[in-house]
């Protein structure tokens, strides 16, 4: 007899096949973007909002890369609606707030993320480390000219290491 396959709690929040479409979705709209990366940052997105949703005065921000899966979600309307009528009883309004990117350190970035990551811990989910920036290695020196070495930009920090701004000569 096979064992069952246990899921985890962020995996046990939206259906397969939903999970699977917003997981394709990622991967065609994102150049470069794995099948794990995106399955990831679906799992991570869901339990992001789940927290939001058992803690409605919290202040809660996600990384750029989970902010990616969340307009992803929202752009399925019907299956977002739904899912934040099931988990919240009221809509998950997205209402993004201007990043100040981190001063000096990818250590600001964890330090802005902590209450997310603690809250998202405490409710019992796995918090990806790629995904959340936990790491306080690398210096933003760019900041101001777009870079985002930080690791909460779309390039990851590629224009720095190339020693360019993100967007030049694009």
């Amino acid at each position: 007899m096979t064992p069952p396959i246990v899921k985890s709690p962020a995996e046990r929040l939206i259906s397969d096949v939903l999970r699977s479409r917003l997981v394709q979705q990622l991967i065609n709209e994102h150049a470069g973007m794995t099948g794990d990366e995106a399955t990831r940052i679906v799992d991570a997105t869901t339990a992001f909002l789940k927290v939001c949703a058992d803690n409605p005065n919290g202040h809660f921000r996600p990384s750029r890369r989970v902010d990616l899966g969340w307009h992803q979600f929202i752009l399925n309307t019907t299956d977002y609606a739904e899912f934040c009528e099931r988990v919240a009883g009221r809509f998950l309004h997205h209402v993004p707030e201007e990043f100040t990117p981190p001063r000096a350190a990818k250590s600001d970035t964890a330090r802005m993320l902590a209450p997310t990551v603690n809250a998202m811990r405490a409710a019992g989910f796995t918090v990806d480390p790629d995904l959340w920036v936990l790491t306080a290695s690398g210096s933003c020196t760019q900041c101001h000219s777009g870079c985002t070495s930080c690791g909460q930009g779309d390039d990851d920090g590629a224009a720095a290491r190339e020693g360019t701004p993100a967007g030049a000569g694009r």
